[in-house]
């Protein structure tokens, strides 16, 4: 007698796209943020779109105007027009902020599986890594970029350096425990090869809590672009960024208030939603967080 087998069915990718990323909708409050977030990204990746002029055209005649038809933003000291800065000025914040997050988790998990694996690796590693989380961030940060010159680039590997210690720490805390499971103690105990065992068996522990630390490195990368972009040691001063248009725009606060509020309101709220989506994705992959719900 045959036997019918019914195959199992296939759940819809709107179903799994749900489980995946509902927590972006859990609260109206994270669904603004979301929704805010995502505006910012497009109006920065779309700048050459809608900047309605060019951020780098110099016009002195047309220095410190107010809001008008031709400039809705109005004018800076130097006659650019203010609203296509702040558009153009998202592409590199985002870049940074973005670009540090990814490299420090990149750098930070390699390091922490292996210090997490190997004892003899984590003596030494981690004491490096207790080296470079003493020195101040920003302090670290204007050091590299003195010494190296300023540029989209040296920023962000100015910004990364002190980010990966505390993602390596992160990882190396989760594969400690990681490795103490029964299932990891019968891969080695099989002979199974050490990138296989770290591949299948440890990395797939860090990808949750490294998912959260990524929305965290990436609001603090943009916030440190900013403080050393109006501090003078970051980005060249003529690129537009929202620090570099803040600092250019601090000497004429009292008479235009303009050149530095709207960049200032866009950096703060992307942070803010940046932050406020971290702690979604926190609640929302962390097993513990769950429990405590339920138990309410």
């Amino acid at each position: 007698m045959a036997i019918v087998t019914h195959p199992e069915p296939s759940i819809p990718v709107t179903s799994r796209l749900r489980v995946r990323f509902g927590f972006l909708t859990s609260t109206p409050i994270i669904a603004v943020a979301t929704v805010c977030l995502a505006l910012i990204v497009i109006i920065s990746v779309a700048a050459p779109l809608l900047a309605p002029h060019d951020p780098l055209l110099l016009a002195p005649a047309q220095r410190l105007k107010p809001s008008s038809a031709q400039f809705l933003l109005g004018t800076d000291a130097y006659g650019r027009d203010v609203l296509s800065r702040v558009v153009y000025g998202g592409r590199i914040s985002l870049l940074v902020g973005i670009g540090a997050a990814i490299f420090s988790i990149a750098i930070g998990l390699l390091i922490g599986l292996v210090s997490g694996f190997f004892k003899w690796v984590d003596a030494v590693m981690m004491r490096v890594m207790d080296g470079l989380m003493a020195i101040p961030a920003i302090l670290l940060a204007i050091a590299v970029v003195s010494l190296s010159g300023a540029s989209v680039t040296t920023v962000m590997v100015a910004i990364t350096i002190p980010e990966i210690p505390r993602v390596a720490r992160l990882v190396r805390s989760v594969v400690l425990s990681a490795r103490e499971e029964p299932y990891v103690e019968a891969a080695i105990s099989v002979g199974s090869s050490l990138p296989k065992i770290m591949w299948r068996h440890l990395m797939p522990n860090t990808i949750a809590p490294l998912i959260v630390q990524g929305t965290y490195v990436c609001a603090s990368a943009i916030l440190t672009e900013a403080i050393l972009s109006f501090l003078g040691a970051g980005i060249s001063p003529e690129t537009p960024t929202w620090g570099n248009i803040m600092a250019e725009g601090r000497s004429f606060f009292q008479v235009k208030p303009s050149l530095i509020f709207w960049p200032g309101l866009l950096l703060s709220i992307a942070i803010l939603s940046i932050n406020l989506i971290g702690d979604a994705a926190r609640d929302a992959l962390d097993p513990r967080m769950k429990q405590r719900e339920g138990g309410k």
